[in-house]
């Protein structure tokens, strides 16, 4: 049910390319520039290299400069792209049957919820959507607080750490690594893991929209006509709780 909140939040438009992760020291300030895209983008895919039809590596998003929209789309790529790669993930996961093997809600409601993941989301009770939307939100308010911002020379994509803000006495373990298993990880291999992540975050993203086309419009992905066909809307998330029009 989790994946397929996450897919709903996918409707916002993505920019295809990326630009060169500097390892920075703590504190530190690091701007991007459209020629470290370039750079970055014939590395990831040398046959289209650097790809940005609407020219959105040359605007200034509300009155920033460049640098800072850089940071900006940097930044919105990675986060879809991992949100993307949650969703497939999910979908592959929750079409198969496979789910928490606990109660879902207080009065011992079961995960085991007959349909296709999109028809599971719809299923569940609306307080525990609600409880999903708030995590969600309140994980995305507090990147935007917490540590250098990524349209001030942080760094696109890192999530800032419950540490920094005494918050890990509440929210003991981070997002990224709670094991500290990669902390010795060399610049050469994170480079290269970074580099991967956002290759699988764009497949991803053309992936969880390519489940949600053929489950709505019958045909439209030839390859993937195993999909069960949806009834009901994803811009419409809460359909059957509320209305808001």
């Amino acid at each position: 049910m989790i994946a397929s909140l996450i897919s709903l939040t996918l409707l916002t438009h993505v920019v295809s390319f990326c630009a060169v992760q500097r390892k920075a020291a703590p504190n530190s300030i690091v701007f991007e520039t459209k020629a470290d895209l370039e750079a970055l983008a014939k590395e990831l895919n040398p046959t289209i290299g650097f790809y940005d039809p609407l020219g959105l590596a040359d605007q200034n998003f509300w009155g920033k400069t460049e640098e800072e929209t850089i940071g900006f789309l940097r930044h919105a790529e990675i986060k879809h792209g991992r949100v993307a790669m949650a969703a497939f993930s999910g979908y592959c996961v929750q079409s198969n049957g496979f789910h928490w093997p606990w109660p879902m809600t207080m009065d011992g409601q079961s995960f085991d919820i007959a349909g296709s993941p999109p028809e599971q989301w719809d299923a569940i009770p609306l307080n525990a959507k609600l409880q999903i939307v708030a995590f969600v939100g309140f994980l995305e308010f507090y990147s935007e607080l917490a540590g250098t911002h990524y349209m001030k020379g942080g760094t696109p994509g890192k999530y800032p750490s419950f540490s920094d803000t005494g918050f890990d006495k509440v929210m003991p373990v981070d997002l990224y690594d709670p094991a500290k298993l990669f902390s010795g990880m060399s610049a050469e291999k994170s480079k290269r893991g970074l580099a991967v992540e956002i290759n699988n975050g764009r497949a991803a993203m053309l992936g969880i929209f390519a489940f949600m086309s053929a489950s709505k419009v019958d045909g439209s992905v030839p390859a993937l006509s195993f999909i069960k066909p949806y009834a009901g809307d994803y811009m419409q998330p809460f359909e059957g709780n509320f209305d808001l029009f």
